[in-house]
């Protein structure tokens, strides 16, 4: 029986990796004639993250031209010399020059060493050894047969404590878990599933990912690579499947690319554009021995392997970006989720306040702009504010930041900042002008691109603009503050007008979202898919990379998950969990998971006895024909299913009680899970029909605006309708 061997253990706690290099003698002549050159001490040249000379030694073997003849022999016979000598020292060890090089610290607290398998690690040795030197200590996933040689490995890492897996109960939860950990920490997610149908499993949760472009390492098991094309027992091609869903992917078929594979897989998935990047492992490849293994650091895949990612330099577009501010009277910010990705929020903030232009955010946008500021209009698009929409249609200059001009957000696309100048900033050339027409594109990172922005601003020659360009955008501020005044968001049933207390006490689900925002001003929200998304983002005001939602995919099942890894992430933050009683139900033995590791989330289901947005496109557009969108029948009894998993439960169906029981339920470290039972046919306002513009929204079943703002009774325009065309008919009838 061979012991498990960590040679390079201490490299974890050090800066770098150091070796001990025999300097050769040399001659006075040697000395002053020839040039030292520093190299890295790796053959491979990939050890180190800078060529700092502290880690690096005298190379004194010559290019050829460098040195005579004479001195080359001279530097043979000196090296010969000394190999003798070592050699002659140290018969009876079989790799002992191998062991002269190395330093003895290096094998400090290892109890046994074996000399025949001290250069040979496997494939899984090479996966662990990567993610542990690239910073990632915690991953998600579910064994199988495939991925069995991974695991194996996984128990060594974990018993030295330097890496934690999470089991989850389903693969797809993998994928959502190791999303939320990425989304609230800025970090790379990383989940592992087994070939077969754990591979497919995580294909929702992949495509998750990629339409929110988050930063995601996904390590599928597969066949061997003798079975490869066979059709073998859970042989799946995960690869093809994957080809659209992923940023990049590979197949691994030898273990001595794997350490390489991994680093480029993180630095792809982190820089440009984030997104989910996919490594197959076959089983043997996870077995297979490397002979003499090199780590492989991510300072290998930039300055070695040469991965870059360069854009032109944008600064006479930039230039361009500002006369056209210079000229606008009513400018607005359009904010996606690619601010958060690239960190710019700072810069963003100091961008807005510094001429004080009004601020929408998009739906993955949340946080990247305090939306406690006077200048935040709130969400746009579909279920977006009024402020924010009208602002949309009467902006003369819109610029998009990180966003992608979305349909859910666009509405009628012809119609979608019909009077404005459209400046879009984004890191992917290809959104520019990929559904919106416009007229200055500005491709690169967005937080050095705003730093541009500003370093411009600040220059004496643009300083006579900033005091006039206040006070010009200061009536435009005006405007959409009197819109946000004029229509407030309300927790009150379907109508914008000032209403008593619900009759029969009966609880809205916008109450239970609007105190726990009031209640737990800076937890983690995690959010499910349906009405109480639109709720949630409408009345939480949440801080940058405290949202978590699907919004791309519009993922049911997403949110529960995703609190396991935010809760992962930042183990003492509150996290909440807002979800409907159907997501919920889609993904509720991760309760399991929770339950495993007494995390710290609390569960809030809005509880509307139906598949809620569901219901509400039913009711609009199919004349209220509810086919299979009731979840009353066959749902569980909540309370019973988390006492089920030892999770203390609450319940509450009344407004009076709704801030008591949310206090006594958000407080403490131990997991909760709260039902709370609201009125059924609440629908959620404001809404956007498809193929209208962003200016025209349902304020509820009554009341609608125009695309001049103008406020209108949808009844009594269909009654007005109604005797147009029947006052048309008679008179056809009396020209017959």
């Amino acid at each position: 029986m061979t012991t498990k061997q960590f040679f390079n253990l201490v490299t974890y706690y050090e800066d770098q990796p150091k070796e001990a290099i025999q300097e050769v003698e040399k001659t006075e002549e040697e000395k002053e004639d020839q040039q030292v050159y520093y190299i890295s001490t790796s053959p491979q040249r990939n050890t180190y993250t800078t060529y700092s000379s502290k880690y690096v030694y005298e190379r004194r073997t010559s290019v050829r031209g460098e040195l005579t003849r004479s001195q080359r022999l001279k530097r043979k016979n000196s090296q010969r010399k000394l190999d003798e000598q070592l050699d002659n020292d140290n018969k009876e060890q079989k790799f002992d020059k191998k062991e002269k090089n190395k330093k003895r610290t290096l094998f400090k607290n290892i109890q046994e060493i074996h000399e025949d398998t001290l250069y040979l690690q496997t494939g899984a040795f090479a996966l662990f050894d990567t993610l542990v030197r690239s910073g990632i200590h915690s991953v998600f996933g579910y064994p199988g047969g495939a991925i069995l040689p991974i695991y194996d490995e996984l128990f060594f890492w974990e018993e030295k404590k330097f890496i934690k897996h999470y089991l989850v109960r389903h693969e797809q939860a993998a994928t959502h878990a190791a999303d939320g950990f990425s989304r609230s920490s800025g970090q790379v997610g990383v989940c592992f599933a087994t070939s077969g149908p754990g591979a497919t499993n995580l294909v929702t949760g992949i495509a998750t990912a990629y339409l929110d472009s988050i930063p995601m390492i996904v390590i599928t098991g597969q066949v061997g690579t003798q079975f490869l094309g066979t059709d073998a027992f859970q042989e799946i091609d995960i690869y093809g499947i994957t080809l659209s869903l992923v940023k990049h992917s590979y197949v691994v078929l030898e273990s001595r690319f794997l350490s390489q594979i991994l680093a480029e897989a993180i630095y792809v998935s982190q820089n440009g554009r984030p997104g989910p990047v996919l490594i197959d492992i076959p089983k043997n490849v996870g077995l297979e021995k490397i002979k003499k293994f090199t780590p492989c650091y991510a300072t290998t895949v930039h300055k070695v392997l040469g991965w870059r990612y360069k854009v032109k330099n944008q600064s006479d577009k930039i230039r361009m970006a500002l006369h056209r501010l210079s000229i606008s009277s009513k400018p607005l910010l359009y904010i996606g989720g690619g601010v958060i990705s690239s960190k710019a929020t700072r810069e963003l903030s100091e961008f807005v306040y510094r001429y004080k232009i009004p601020v929408t955010t998009t739906l993955t946008g949340k946080g990247a702009f305090n939306e406690k500021s006077r200048l935040s209009l709130g969400m746009l698009g579909m279920h977006g504010t009024v402020s924010a929409n009208f602002s949309i249609s009467n902006c003369d200059l819109l610029i998009a930041v990180g966003a992608r001009f979305d349909d859910r957000v666009t509405g009628k696309l012809q119609d979608f900042a019909c009077k404005a100048f459209i400046i879009h900033i984004d890191v992917d050339e290809a959104e520019i002008g990929k559904n919106k027409n416009v007229g200055i594109g500005i491709v690169g990172d967005i937080k050095k691109i705003l730093q541009k922005f500003l370093l411009l601003m600040a220059r004496p020659e643009h300083s006579w603009l900033e005091k006039p360009l206040r006070e010009e955008f200061k009536e435009w501020y005006k405007q959409t503050a009197h819109w946000k005044q004029q229509f407030p968001l309300l927790p009150i049933p379907g109508d914008y007008s000032p209403l008593p207390q619900t009759i029969d006490d009966v609880l809205l689900p916008q109450t239970v979202i609007k105190t726990i925002s009031e209640i737990k001003p800076y937890a983690i929200i995690t959010t499910d898919v349906g009405q109480h998304q639109m709720w949630a983002a409408q009345y939480s005001k949440c801080q940058r990379r405290k949202w978590l939602s699907s919004a791309g995919l519009g993922t049911m099942g997403f949110g529960l998950p995703a609190a396991i890894g935010a809760a992962i992430a930042y183990p003492k933050e509150d996290i909440i969990c807002i979800t409907g009683d159907s997501s919920f139900q889609m993904n509720l033995q991760e309760l399991g998971t929770i339950s495993k590791y007494n995390l710290r989330i609390k569960i809030v289901i809005i509880n509307n006895h139906w598949q809620g947005m569901v219901r509400q496109w039913q009711e609009t557009f199919y004349e209220s024909r509810y086919s299979h969108s009731n979840m009353s029948e066959g749902a569980p009894k909540f309370d019973i299913l988390a006492n089920a998993y030892g999770i203390r439960n609450l319940y509450t169906e009344r407004q009076s009680e709704i801030w008591r029981t949310l206090r006594d339920a958000l407080d403490g470290t131990d997991p909760v899970l709260l039902e709370c039972n609201v009125l059924e046919d609440e629908n959620c306002y404001p809404m956007v029909e498809p193929s209208k513009s962003n200016s025209e929204m349902s304020l509820s079943r009554q009341l609608s605006t125009t695309i001049d703002g103008l406020v209108i009774n949808k009844e009594e325009e269909k009654e007005k309708e109604k005797e147009r065309i029947h006052l048309s008919l008679e008179k056809n009838n009396l020209k017959d």
